[in-house]
């Protein structure tokens, strides 16, 4: 299975980093905590702590055109947060 991972760079996700060392990723539905665990270690060279996962239920969304009212709905998504061990950091940019 392969599984896709994209750090959330945000406020609330920044806040989190420098406060308790947790990084945030939107990952693939079906992957599980072992999998997001040593796909993340395997990508950044850490030793992950922790993982918490939430799933993200999709918006209602609706909007006004030339045929009247359209509506829908956004997907679903899963959110990972990864704690780290002390003293060790993610750096996101380093790949640009």
């Amino acid at each position: 299975m392969d599984i896709m991972i994209r750090p959330i760079v945000t406020e609330k996700a920044t806040k989190l980093t420098e406060k308790l060392n947790r990084y945030t990723f939107r990952v693939s539905p079906e992957a599980n905590k072992y999998q997001i665990k040593a796909l993340v270690e395997q990508l950044y060279g850490v030793k992950v702590v922790r993982v918490n996962t939430a799933v993200v239920r999709g918006k209602n969304k609706s909007r006004w055109t030339k045929s009247g009212l359209l509506r829908g709905n956004t997907s679903r998504w899963k959110k990972a947060f990864i704690t780290v061990a002390e003293g060790q950091t993610i750096d996101f940019y380093s790949n640009i």
